[in-house]
């Protein structure tokens, strides 16, 4: 559960940055903003992924030692 409540949140500030980035896009070239939009939406799925999977890896445990007997 914590994995995907991260992954939500990852992917929030990424559809942001992908908005504020094809706003920005749109200012100087209004037809390359959807493509620039769609590419950076689809990147931010994927690494979004990536950055909560590597957030919410568990630390390794220390392997115990084997029983003497």
């Amino acid at each position: 559960m914590v994995l995907l409540l991260t992954y939500l949140a990852f992917m929030v500030l990424g559809d942001i940055a992908a908005y504020l980035i094809g706003l920005s896009v749109e200012q100087v070239w209004p037809t390359a903003s959807l493509p620039v939009f769609l590419v950076f939406y689809f990147l931010f799925l994927w690494v979004s992924w990536v950055i909560a999977v590597w957030v919410t890896k568990p630390s390794s445990a220390p392997t115990p030692a084997p029983a003497a007997g």
